[in-house]
């Protein structure tokens, strides 16, 4: 097995990556201590927590296109913004802007789906 280190990442990314959806998510969460659940789930289960991380990545990683159910409001916020943006410049090159924006958007959701 793989030793790894758990951190949080907020960036930078330009602005122009084809990734920053995602990259924005991750720095998202970066805040959050993802083992406090893991290890209270530990001590109650006496599960190691070694496993329950195995468990969760390998659910998550496995779970193709269910992990469209974990999108969240996030997601859903992210897109909307989106829109908000447009109809505040009200040019028909920020909704193009826009639709490229959210298509991109769904773009990484469908992955699991390909």
């Amino acid at each position: 097995m793989a030793t790894i280190e758990v951190e949080p990442w907020t960036g930078p990314w330009p602005e122009d990556d084809p990734d920053a959806n995602f990259k924005a998510e991750v720095a998202l969460y970066a805040p959050a201590d993802p083992l406090e659940t893991l290890r209270t789930l530990s001590t109650n289960t006496g599960i190691p927590l070694g496993a329950l991380v195995h468990y969760v990545l390998a659910r998550w990683a496995s779970a193709g296109s269910e992990s469209l159910l974990y999108a969240g409001p996030s997601v859903v916020e992210r897109m909307w913004a989106e829109f908000r943006k447009a109809d505040e410049a009200g040019t028909a090159e920020a909704r193009a802007d826009a639709y490229e924006a959210v298509r991109e958007m769904v773009a990484w959701l469908r992955l699991p789906l390909q």
